[in-house]
């Protein structure tokens, strides 16, 4: 597993994050051709490319897909058994519907699903809140989020399938 993350703190544009993107990925890839590491031999741990979470403007889902996607396709080889996406203090929602809107873009040379912590577990900590009596509730709720999330890996996951298990 190779994990190089560009953080969402801060004010910078989606553009701008792009930018930070495509030259992280460029660096790390470049150093693994000059260790002779076989991107076929590890999976990428890496985040979106979202706004900075103190950007007024922030791109919405389709953007965030396209350019992240964008990036993945001019670096990543094709060749790579898959990638997994950070949430990288996403709100838990919007990092299932970006990972959805990914993965439902045709075309796609690598399976794409999620390595999230936070993401995941922020509802059943809401939920639980070190409260015995909230236990079953907390599953229930982890359970969810990681349902929503396994149909978001395969690009069959929409805001209603939120509403309908709230």
């Amino acid at each position: 597993m190779i994990e190089p993350e560009v953080l969402l703190d801060g004010e910078h544009t989606a553009e701008r994050s792009e930018e930070v993107h495509e030259a992280t990925l460029r660096a790390t890839y470049a150093a693994m051709a000059a260790y002779n590491v076989i991107p076929e031999c590890l999976i990428l741990k890496t985040s979106m490319v979202v706004s900075g979470k103190s950007n007024s403007r922030q791109a919405g889902v389709d953007e965030v897909a396209e350019r992240t996607v964008r990036v993945l396709k001019r670096i990543v080889p094709a060749a790579q058994p898959g990638i997994v996406f950070l949430s990288g203090g996403q709100s838990d929602e919007a990092a299932t519907a970006h990972l959805n809107a990914m993965a439902a873009m045709k075309g796609l040379p690598w399976p794409l699903t999620v390595s999230y912590s936070r993401a995941l577990q922020n509802p059943a900590l809401k939920t639980w809140r070190g409260q015995a009596g909230n236990v079953q509730a907390a599953q229930k709720a982890f359970h969810h989020r990681a349902q929503m999330n396994g149909l978001a890996a395969q690009g069959k996951w929409s805001a209603d399938l939120e509403k309908k298990a709230a």
